[in-house]
């Protein structure tokens, strides 16, 4: 019998948590991070959660920050959740709860759970790039997730796609998440009108001809870092998530416009949406904790 394994994913807003049962995901919360109050209280929380669960054999977690999966340790987090950086958030949860714990970011938890439940299914090597108040990724290699030499690869937010706005010494400036997020969008939009201040009003007036034309621009946007990412990766897949491109017009737009960017021999690339939504960073713990498992039994 499979054991069960409880999972958080672990938010600047919220904390989503559940129960694997061996075949889903079971009792499904969500409740509010409160991450003003700073990383200590945030590991509290985290314990009042899971102790709401029972009969666990592992936890899984997705988190928010950089993080280093071998110690299961926050390497950097910024200040949506003070003092988180450094925080041993499995030494922490392996004493209070006596089970093996798995620590992850979120981005590439979310990138593992797509490829084993959701769009990445029978992908052993693909691309996760999200698009929302940032621009997050993750690069997935014979089925794991690859860190880089200090945890931090994919950070395809950082791709530098308008070097004229370059500001020496900011390492975004000029870059890919300034205009490829959803709050460039959302800042392009207000230029034209100040109640066009989110994804789904932009989208509620796409049929004016304005709104149109400063979407498609900002499809354009999303496009250049495609094209970087494909003739660099020449991957199979690229997962594309964020609640944004839900959007039929987005999605078709951005295969249609980058087929036409990328080389021939670069086109058998599949742009796909995301499919777990927002339980795809439980799924990803999810499996990373049953990876533990299957480890600790050899």
């Amino acid at each position: 019998m499979e054991k069960r394994i409880a999972a958080l994913d672990i938010g600047g807003t919220s904390i989503k948590s559940g129960l694997w049962d061996g075949s889903s995901v079971q009792d499904v919360r969500e409740t509010d991070t409160n991450a003003k109050n700073g990383g200590a209280y945030v590991m509290e929380r985290a314990k009042e959660i899971l102790r709401t669960y029972s009969d666990f054999s592992a936890i899984g977690i997705s988190t928010a920050g950089q993080v280093d999966p071998k110690r299961g340790c926050i390497r950097y987090a910024n200040e949506n959740i003070p003092g988180y950086t450094g925080m041993q958030v499995k030494q922490i949860l392996e004493q209070e709860f006596g089970v093996p714990a798995a620590v992850e970011n979120d981005v590439n938890a979310a990138a593992l759970g797509e490829g084993i439940w959701g769009a990445g299914a029978g992908e052993k090597d693909f691309l996760c790039i999200t698009y929302g108040t940032g621009v997050g990724g993750a690069i997935v290699i014979d089925g794991a997730v690859y860190g880089g030499s200090a945890c931090s690869a994919g950070e395809f937010g950082g791709i530098l796609t308008h070097p004229e706005d370059r500001v020496p010494g900011s390492p975004f400036s000029g870059g890919y998440e300034k205009y490829a997020s959803v709050t460039a969008l959302t800042k392009l939009a207000m230029e034209y009108d100040r109640e066009l201040n989110t994804g789904r009003r932009i989208f509620e007036r796409i049929g004016e001809p304005e709104v149109k034309a400063l979407v498609d621009r900002w499809i354009d946007e999303i496009v250049y870092g495609l094209i970087s990412v494909i003739h660099i990766f020449n991957p199979s897949c690229i997962i594309l998530g964020g609640g944004i491109m839900a959007q039929p017009y987005i999605i078709g737009q951005v295969r249609q416009r980058t087929e036409k960017e990328i080389m021939s021999s670069f086109r058998n690339v599949r742009l796909c949406q995301a499919k777990l939504g927002n339980m795809a960073g439980i799924m990803g713990a999810v499996s990373l904790a049953q990876k533990l498992l299957t480890e600790e039994k050899q």
